[in-house]
């Protein structure tokens, strides 16, 4: 510990954040992911119901809620602000509504590829923002 003024400073936290391509390519794959997300709401509420009317809303209907949720507490400028578990839980629900939205519709595979690869980006993020957040403090 280094002493300053008479008090002890603890020792700064070594924060290790991706490489800037590796960021940017996570940051990509996770933009990429929500846009299948969406997709996947999408196709699900196009086969949920049979009448053509209840096909058409619920294709509209359930990614635009998607959306909102998303805008409102996971996006980057979210209007509420959540901690980072706060985040983390608002996006494993939309993800894995998805999930279960396109598993429903036989693409098991899919969806459990979707989700694995969902969960693992969402993962590398948050490590990668809390290591951004040590280092802003230090």
């Amino acid at each position: 510990m280094q002493l300053d003024q008479g008090q002890a400073t603890p020792p700064r936290r070594a924060a290790l954040t991706l490489p800037p391509p590796l960021h940017a390519a996570n940051e990509g794959l996770a933009f990429l992911l929500e846009l299948v997300m969406l997709a996947g709401l999408a196709w699900w509420g196009s086969q949920a119901v049979a009448g053509l009317a209840g096909r058409i809303a619920l294709a509209i209907l359930t990614p635009a809620l998607a959306v909102v949720i998303w805008g409102l507490f996971a996006a980057p400028r979210a209007r509420v602000r959540l901690p980072m578990a706060g985040v983390l839980a608002v996006k494993t629900i939309v993800f894995g509504g998805a999930t279960v939205a396109v598993y429903s519709m036989g693409w098991h595979v899919l969806a459990i590829v979707f989700a694995v690869v969902a969960a693992v980006t969402m993962t590398v993020a948050a490590f990668d923002r809390q290591a951004l957040v040590w280092q802003e403090r230090s």
